[in-house]
């Protein structure tokens, strides 16, 4: 071979070895993750549906349930906390959550707790960015999303300290509150491995932990350092207006398919199987309530049936994404039997004044939908889930439970605590009397 040949040779291999590099790294490098529109659009309708359980559904659960001078208070409540939350959520919310940075698989270190401020303010969102390799939808949406979750899971306290708590002092109680445990508890059972309870194994698919055991937690808290509403229990304080109630539950009945399906993260069989038994379990709970109601008291009760559907839904929020639709109808009978004695029998024998039951549906709820979820997520049982050990799972829920309870319970009380040396939490006795809508706001609700 002539020098000129080797030379031709080089020139070829020169153009030749690049394209070769270029197909290699073709097969190397994963391909970019690309936006699908039809998850997207699910997405975008279950945001939605989430934050319609809070306002108006929340709103107009708890305000009927209150007396006619505290409607616009609680109503208020949950408006107030949405606002704040939200911009709460956008400054270091998101980014105490869902920041990956410094998580190892196994490693328990200090963001196993609780994520870093890299996405502080939501610093690098932008319209272009996806959510993940298997989120195939803008991260803006996620954000938005998991925003819904951090309103309604403090607005679900309200419920237990209603008609005697400053409003200024339930604002701050609710920043802080959302920062020392909402966002840590979201960050150990959500963010992924390296996250404390995500390694431990706890299912938890849309919230039974982080939403409703935190929540009711920290209202049983809540009513115990506040005290007994005033007159509490002798003085009758039936709710004002049922009707409200029911149309609250009904919201609440409706939306909560964007908070379980829409936990799918995707349009497809696994959104579809937590639409089905969320709707079964809710059913099952008020109907179970009904009859239990009907056979100890002799009447079964609109306010009853409403409780009912709320303790289904709760029930099935940890379980929703992994079991069958006959371990979500006894999920859901089961709750619906056990948190109307929890809410009623139990709490007049422990004389604690939890207002509007939050503690007796959304934690007794939470906790019993937990620790099913263990059991009904083996597919020997119909579930989907990976459990092949029922008994091991169980017992990693308990774990995941008594851990969220232990945790929730202390910080609540010392936050609470604090706050009432330093501003004080309770309004007096004559704005109790009056009312907190006029008292707090000067407001009435009804001008008859």
């Amino acid at each position: 071979m002539t020098l000129r040949q080797f030379a031709g040779l080089g020139a070829l291999l020169s153009l030749v070895t690049p394209g070769l590099a270029m197909a290699a790294d073709e097969v190397v490098a994963p391909a970019a993750p690309v936006l699908n529109s039809g998850d997207t659009a699910w997405m975008l309708t279950s945001t939605a549906l989430v934050l319609f359980m809070t306002v108006p559904g929340l709103a107009l659960f708890y305000g009927g349930m209150v007396r006619s001078k505290n409607v616009l208070s609680v109503m208020m409540q949950c408006f107030a906390i949405t606002g704040l939350i939200s911009i709460l959520w956008c400054i270091y919310g998101y980014s105490m959550a869902f920041d990956t940075t410094g998580m190892e698989a196994n490693v328990v270190n200090f963001n196993s707790f609780v994520g870093g401020l890299s996405k502080a303010f939501l610093a690098g969102i932008t319209p272009s960015s996806i959510t993940g390799a298997t989120a195939l939808f803008p991260e803006a949406v996620f954000v938005t999303f998991q925003m819904t979750f951090a309103i309604i899971t403090p607005a679900l306290i309200v419920g237990a300290f209603a008609e005697r708590m400053k409003f200024s002092a339930m604002l701050i109680f609710m920043a802080i509150w959302f920062t020392l445990v909402y966002a840590p508890i979201a960050h150990m059972v959500w963010s992924g491995v390296g996250g404390l309870l995500w390694d431990w194994g706890v299912l938890d698919f849309a919230g039974g932990t982080v939403v409703h055991i935190n929540a009711g937690v920290a209202g049983l808290v809540a009513c115990l350092v506040l005290g007994k509403r005033k007159g509490f229990p002798t003085t009758p304080m039936a709710p004002h207006n049922l009707g409200y109630t029911l149309v609250g539950a009904a919201m609440l009945w409706v939306g909560w398919f964007g908070f379980n399906a829409g936990s799918a993260a995707a349009a497809n069989g696994t959104a579809g199987m937590a639409m089905l038994v969320t709707q079964i379990a809710t059913a099952a709970a008020a109907l179970g309530w009904m009859f239990a109601e009907w056979l100890t008291h002799g009447k079964p009760s609109a306010l009853g049936i409403a409780s009912g559907v709320v303790a289904g839904l709760v029930a099935i929020t940890p379980a929703a994404g992994t079991v069958g639709p006959m371990g979500g109808l006894i999920i859901g009978l089961a709750a619906g039997v056990v948190c109307f004695f929890c809410a009623t029998s139990l709490k007049r024998k422990l004389g604690y004044d939890d207002s509007l039951d939050a503690f007796g549906v959304h934690g007794i709820g939470g906790i019993l939908g937990a620790i099913l979820t263990g059991v009904f997520a083996a597919p020997s049982l119909g579930g989907f889930g990976t459990v092949t050990d029922i008994a091991a799972q169980v017992w990693i829920q308990c774990k995941g439970v008594g851990f969220t309870v232990i945790y929730t319970g202390i910080v609540t009380f010392i936050i609470l605590k604090v706050l009432d040396a330093v501003m004080g939490l309770r309004v007096t006795e004559e704005e109790e009397a009056v009312g907190l809508d006029l008292a707090q706001h000067n407001e009435r609700g009804y001008n008859l």
